[in-house]
């Protein structure tokens, strides 16, 4: 099964709640923070939802 690195790059100040709520679902918290999660459908929806925060790289 593949894996995603999920790597915040965009500031979460000004950014409306429901985006803050997903960054914090996906495990980030500070800037440049990496996650590593399993690629799910779930997965890529949130991702999908602030891809102008984050940079996906396949593992």
């Amino acid at each position: 099964m593949s894996q995603l690195q999920i790597t915040l790059k965009r500031s979460l100040i000004g950014r409306p709640e429901t985006q803050r709520v997903t960054v914090r679902t996906l495990g980030l918290r500070k800037l440049h923070q990496t996650v590593v999660h399993n690629d799910s459908p779930a997965i890529r929806g949130m991702v999908n939802q602030v891809s102008h925060l984050v940079e996906v790289k396949e593992v």
